[in-house]
């Protein structure tokens, strides 16, 4: 499965980065690196990260519903 999903562990906040970092073949501590740098630009980040937060499904409904 290479969908986008948050996985139920790996998790420090909400497992958004986590789950990009699976998605795009990315270690999670390089996905919040480059979120953390890029908070440091303007622009948006917070409000994309919880609005992933709110549209990723987890990782258990994705399992359950590809059964």
């Amino acid at each position: 499965m290479n969908g986008l999903y948050r996985p139920r562990n790996d998790r420090m906040i909400a497992g958004v980065c986590s789950g990009l970092g699976r998605r795009f073949g990315l270690s999670s501590g390089t996905v919040r690196l480059l979120f953390v740098l890029s908070c440091l630009l303007p622009g948006p980040q917070f409000v994309v990260y919880l609005v992933l937060w709110v549209m990723m499904p987890n990782e258990n409904r994705t399992m359950a519903s590809a059964r």
